[in-house]
């Protein structure tokens, strides 16, 4: 073989094993998304109102989507446990979580030890809304408003109770108490259902409550609704008062929904599953179906709920610190 020959073949051979190279690191390709069942983290017992919400969004992301959306409940320890679960989680959108403001802006500041970070170690996918709360009173209890409420609750010191099954309840309980200067004891619970069903049965006087699960038990009159637990009357249940208009000032608590998946997911995941959720609550048929659990339907980009989630964090841990129950 001369020369020529046997450097061209060398040229050739290593032209070869280039594009070998080149293919091999080539990122693996994905299959369409999704390709399997998805499974959404709900935090809360069932039937509890994100469980409930938790659902019809998964129902709409299914048939948007043209897959199988799973709702797997997960309840305890604040949400931590669930959201936990979804931090460990591989990043490829086959595991979700839809939460609220328990796991990502209360339990850092209700808890001593959370193992995750509520920024860091999720990625943000898009709100849901807002799930207004309320409280309710057992209906043998004898007020009929906040003030009736705290001129008892101040004649009675230390004799009211008051549960809670999410941190929204433990907050507001906690705020209100705080605000109007009145003594009640705190009966904590694993979840809402459990909690309602004992302020019915009288083993404890009152709650704070999400519309989705405690506006039936009022309307049956199983529970009597005092206020909402904002500022301004809800568009939700515009007939229930603020608990500025009862008389108590800065005080204005919500609960808000989002959607999130471990940190690390791909980009055109999340904007797959943020088009699809803002599609969910522009519906009209479905935004009714919502607003018939009290819940207000909304969302944005990823970018503003990522902005959204960090200000919470913070707002909550003021509200937690001023009621003076954060865990050091």
């Amino acid at each position: 073989m001369n020369r020529i020959r046997f450097v061209g073949r060398l040229a050739a051979m290593a032209a070869a094993a280039f594009g070998l190279a080149a293919l091999l690191a080539q990122p693996e390709a994905r299959a369409a998304y999704p390709d399997r069942p998805i499974t959404l983290i709900v935090p809360f017992p069932a039937g509890s109102g994100t469980d409930a919400v938790g659902r019809i969004f998964a129902t709409e992301l299914g048939r948007l989507l043209n897959g199988q959306v799973v709702v797997e409940n997960k309840p305890g320890g604040n949400a931590t446990i669930a959201a936990s679960y979804v931090a460990r989680a591989k990043p490829d959108g086959y595991t979700l979580f839809v939460t609220t403001n328990t796991s990502h802006s209360a339990a850092p500041y209700l808890m001593k030890n959370v193992p995750y970070d509520p920024v860091k170690d999720f990625t943000p996918i898009a709100r849901g809304g807002n799930l207004p709360f309320i409280l309710v009173v057992n209906p043998k209890l004898p007020v009929k408003t906040v003030r009736e409420l705290v001129a008892y609750a101040k004649a009675h010191p230390g004799k009211l109770t008051y549960a809670s099954g999410n941190s929204t309840g433990i907050v507001a309980g906690a705020t209100l108490a705080h605000r109007a200067g009145i003594d009640i004891v705190h009966i904590p619970y694993k979840g809402t259902p459990q909690a309602i069903t004992d302020v019915i049965g009288g083993q404890v006087d009152m709650m704070f409550t999400d519309v989705a699960s405690g506006l039936p038990f009022v309307q049956s009159g199983k529970m009597r609704a005092l206020a909402v637990s904002t500022a301004a009357r809800s568009s939700v249940v515009p007939d229930i008062p603020s608990m500025e208009d009862e008389g108590i000032s800065d005080f204005d608590i919500n609960s808000w929904n989002g959607y999130f998946g471990p940190a690390g997911m791909p980009e055109d995941v999340v904007h797959t599953l943020n088009a699809a959720i803002n599609k969910i609550v522009a519906d009209p048929q479905v935004r009714k179906q919502l607003a018939g659990l009290g819940f207000d339907a909304f969302s944005g980009t990823p970018e503003d709920f990522s902005a959204f989630v960090s200000q919470q964090l913070q707002l909550w841990g003021k509200l937690i610190k001023d009621a003076g129950i954060e865990q050091q």
